[in-house]
């Protein structure tokens, strides 16, 4: 933190800088980061990688003009400045952009200590020694399970990140996170016949991270049970949607509901605010201040206050996710979603969820006459700008209210409108990554098979 503190200091010495070379407002982010990755397949080292990165961002403003330069935090500052200054000059003239609302901005006084309760660094060191152990126990536990014919390989990796923002209107602050993740990938069967599946996680502290053993064996387990899959017959299905496509599903939403998209008139829902755009017994929140959360934090990267959002009430939609910038463009306020990119802000959420429902995914299959359980989608088949929706699909075919075999070259279509308004959420919700949704029903699906 000391590091980090340091690094701050001078990027209010930019920001001093920049204004004394001309600019009218301006704001500096440094970025700084390191990882280490270590992969292993058959019993043996594949790689190990290790990164380290800094980089600092100067956006300065002149009148209605903008400009941003790139460099690492080792460069002279004062040359940066004067460069920046000098491009805003000629630049165009954008009248949406600027710095957040100086009442928006989250207190400097009290930043350190509310960072602190959201416990979003682990001082645990992964040596690479560990790292690699841990996934050799990964792919043991898969490569044990029955029918598992290979290891398509195991890897664990660990990261820490730094994030510092200074603005000429007196906001400095800095937070520091970490990141461990472990992934294991196995084949089932032989030849043309073969398949093969994943599991992973991830978690900002190394005390909350799965099992290893329990990566392997979810992963093998998967790998087995798609082995001699079937298609099945064209037609509208009911769908009972896994977790793991229900979360890209969530993140459609989401992309939908963003100011930017709105504004450039690219979302399928631009004209919804205050409409009904699922169900009415569906919630999703945007929550900044879970602690251990990978997307936790006080402010955003504009410096603003970080609170809480109802994105859907009741089914119906509340709020875009907005930035300043955006959000003038819009004539609204923003809501604190700014991230920071090398070049200016977009708007993006945090701690993403849709609430859980009432019944179980178990249930939900129980009262399925025929239909899909659908665990992967293939391809980028989705239309923002109209919400049609047309994936490759595989998973399970559900025959009398159960699993019966499984699926796979189909294709699963319809309109995302449609499907938003016929989605029913089960009881299994966790918190695992920074989106999350509890598995959904789909009525009434197109299903392309044979």
């Amino acid at each position: 933190m000391d590091e980090l503190k340091k690094i701050e200091t001078e990027a209010l010495n930019m920001v001093a800088l920049a204004k004394k070379a001309g600019a009218d407002a301006c704001d500096v982010v440094v970025a700084s980061g390191s990882s280490l990755s270590v992969g292993v397949r058959d019993g043996v080292l594949e790689n190990s990688n290790r990164s380290e990165s800094d980089a600092l961002y100067l956006r300065v403003f002149c009148d209605k003009k903008i400009a941003s330069v790139t460099s690492n935090t080792k460069n002279d500052p004062q040359t940066l400045a004067e460069r920046a200054v000098a491009m805003a000059r000629v630049a165009p003239d954008d009248p949406y952009q600027g710095l957040a609302d100086p009442e928006k901005l989250f207190p400097t006084d009290r930043i350190e200590e509310s960072i602190a309760k959201l416990d979003l660094y682990d001082e645990s060191v992964a040596t690479p020694e560990a790292m690699e152990k841990s996934a050799l126990e990964i792919e043991q536990a898969g490569l044990g399970i029955k029918g598992v014919s290979k290891s398509l390989g195991a890897n664990m990796s660990f990261g820490t990140s730094g994030f510092i923002l200074a603005t000429s209107d007196g906001f400095s602050g800095s937070y520091q996170r970490s990141g461990f993740s472990m992934v294991g990938s196995f084949a089932a069967g032989e030849g043309t016949g073969m398949e093969r599946d994943y599991e992973y996680d991830t978690a900002t502290h190394l005390s909350d991270l799965a099992n290893p053993a329990s990566i392997g064996k979810t992963a093998g387990e998967r790998a087995v049970k798609r082995l001699k899959p079937r298609q099945v017959k064209s037609g509208a299905y009911p769908v009972v949607v896994d977790k793991r496509v229900s979360t890209a599903m969530l993140g459609a939403l989401v992309s939908a509901i963003n100011g930017s998209s709105v504004a450039r008139k690219t979302s399928f829902l631009r004209d919804m605010m205050g409409k009904q755009v699922t169900k009415s017994s569906i919630r999703i929140i945007d929550d900044p201040l879970m602690p251990r959360r990978s997307g936790s934090s006080i402010f955003d990267g504009e410096g603003v206050t970080n609170e809480k959002l109802s994105l859907v009430e009741d089914g119906i939609l509340q709020t875009w996710l907005l930035d300043s910038a955006t959000a003038r463009e819009l004539g609204l306020e923003t809501n604190g979603r700014a991230t920071r990119g090398g070049s200016g802000t977009n708007p993006s959420t945090t701690n993403c969820y849709m609430e859980a429902g009432e019944q179980s995914p178990h249930d939900m299959i129980a009262s399925i006459k025929e239909g899909l359980y659908l665990t992967e989608t293939i391809g980028h088949g989705i239309n923002m700008v109209t919400g049609d929706y047309s994936k490759g699909a595989s998973g399970y075919w559900i025959e009398d209210g159960e699993i019966a075999f499984p699926v796979a070259e189909i294709t699963i279509a319809g309109n995302l409108k449609d499907m938003f308004m016929n989605m029913t959420p089960a009881s299994d919700l966790e918190f695992k990554y920074g989106r999350n949704a509890p598995t959904l029903m789909l009525e009434g699906m197109t299903i392309g098979g044979k």
